[in-house]
């Protein structure tokens, strides 16, 4: 049986994850008002005479949860939670003291019936959060195991080491740098794919793959890299790019007997990580011949991936212009500290 991964908090800096918590609690709101009034007149009012409490207190604890994200981090998840809920608890009774006591308001129930709520609340929002992320969890490794399946075909092994013996007698060298390339990409297929990677450890690892197609298709392959200015220290989901590169060489250069020109493009602003990769495309009647449910297998695979590790500030976009296809990875930047 698959061991679960651990329980953590998500990120309350990420803007996808601010936005869901805030859906999640009006649908709570909701909620919560009908089972107390039903009938649509009843529950009208309810959430009018809730909404001078509610509101405050949603945003008060949505923006001290975006102060205390880092801190919220460091802590074990047991003591994370119980600051959550501690905290959306002290918010709600204080909301309630000071619209009741210092406003003169009129609001339902005490502000211990308030911080019980607020509480109840926050822990179904936390419950809902950790069930994602062990719902999305396996998608780190079924795509190391996609990934390790993909290397492992017989056609793979044998072509990549069919080069290697085809170097070893008039290129030594270059036959060690090839077996070399290959057990780069075997180690990496093997690691965690749970943290997130420095970019230049994700390019090396594409440049390894590269190299071991590139010995089978020759000039089929024509590599363009353009990654030169982007921060190595950028934090990625790995094995990120070899998959994209594995689809543009399957789909571009295989089936084509002209092969195919390959770009992979990264840039980045100050906020923004962009990952191009863009093949040219076969005439139709090669591109028939090419396979296609490993390619929608491994998008979708990627996409998961980045919902895990990024929420909404992360997405793939596919788009075909003529005679070239491109993927675009879009990513929030995160730089490795030291």
């Amino acid at each position: 049986m698959a061991q679960l991964p651990p329980s953590r908090l998500p990120h309350f800096r990420n803007l996808g994850v601010l936005l869901r918590a805030l859906v999640l609690v009006q649908l709570l709101r909701l909620v919560h008002g009908w089972v107390q009034a039903p009938g649509w007149q009843a529950w009208w009012h309810g959430l009018l005479d809730a909404a001078p409490l509610y509101e405050p207190v949603t945003l008060t604890v949505v923006v001290l949860l975006y102060a205390l994200a880092p801190w919220l981090e460091r802590a074990a998840y047991r003591h994370a939670v119980a600051a959550v809920l501690a905290l959306a608890a002290l918010a709600a009774a204080a909301w309630h003291s000071t619209l009741v006591l210092g406003m003169g308001l009129r609001l339902p129930g005490s502000a211990g019936h308030s911080a019980s709520v607020a509480a109840l609340v926050a822990g179904a929002v936390l419950f809902y959060f950790n069930w994602r992320h062990h719902r999305l969890s396996p998608a780190l490794a079924q795509a190391r195991m996609t990934a390790l399946q993909a290397r492992i075909r017989p056609h793979f092994l044998y072509n990549s080491l069919n080069s290697v013996l085809a170097l070893l007698r008039t290129q030594p060298a270059q036959a060690e740098a090839l077996l070399h390339d290959l057990a780069d990409l075997y180690r990496a297929l093997l690691a965690d794919a749970r943290t997130l990677v420095p970019l230049a450890q994700e390019l090396a690892l594409a440049r390894a793959y590269v190299n071991i197609e590139q010995q089978r298709l020759a000039d089929r392959l024509r590599l363009h890299w353009l990654c030169d200015h982007a921060p190595a220290q950028a934090l990625v989901p790995p094995l990120l790019l070899q998959p994209l590169l594995e689809n543009a060489v399957r789909h571009g250069a295989e089936p084509n007997p002209q092969g195919a020109d390959v770009t992979l493009q990264a840039v980045a602003d100050d906020t923004t990580l962009l990952l191009y990769v863009r093949n040219t495309l076969p005439p139709p009647h090669a591109a028939a011949q090419a396979p296609h449910s490993g390619n929608h297998m491994a998008l979708d695979n990627i996409r998961e991936r980045l919902a895990l590790h990024f929420d909404a500030e992360a997405s793939l976009r596919l788009r075909q212009d003529g005679g070239e296809f491109e993927v675009l990875v879009r990513l929030p930047l995160q730089l490795q500290s030291g």
